[in-house]
């Protein structure tokens, strides 16, 4: 059995009154049981041509609904405005813009729970990798 643990820093010395600094970490298991993640993608990158061209990163028919599968994305551009910008099921989670990174559940539980990306920018290339339950 895999041991995986992710690990969060926050550090600011002014964007509170106080100085912010925070460690949390977490071990990454299955839904509802102690066992640590079996599977993932693997560390893979994907480079998009053209901007606002989306493109289904991850289908949720693939993948075995309710469980525990976490998603790890980085832009990897140097461009401040570049940006990803993800959905699921059609709504928008957010943008990834550059150099910043996401950890994120998601429950793959029919076709309209896909995972899609599309760039603001031609050629932008993500970093992700999927952590399966």
């Amino acid at each position: 059995m895999a041991t995986t643990t992710a690990t969060l820093t926050l550090a600011s010395t002014d964007l509170l009154s106080d100085e912010l600094a925070l460690t949390t970490s977490a071990t990454l298991t299955g839904a509802g049981n102690s066992t640590g993640v079996t599977n993932t993608s693997g560390l893979s990158r994907k480079t998009v041509a053209g901007s606002h061209a989306q493109y289904t990163l991850f289908d949720g028919n693939d993948y075995t609904a309710d469980k525990a599968h976490k998603l790890y994305l980085k832009n990897i551009s140097t461009t401040a405005a570049e940006y990803f910008l993800v959905t699921i099921n059609g709504e928008d989670l957010g943008r990834i813009y550059a150099g910043d990174w996401a950890l994120i559940p998601w429950s793959a539980h029919d076709a309209d729970n896909d995972i899609k990306i599309d760039p603001s920018a031609n050629d932008m290339t993500l970093e992700y990798m999927l952590f399966v339950d």
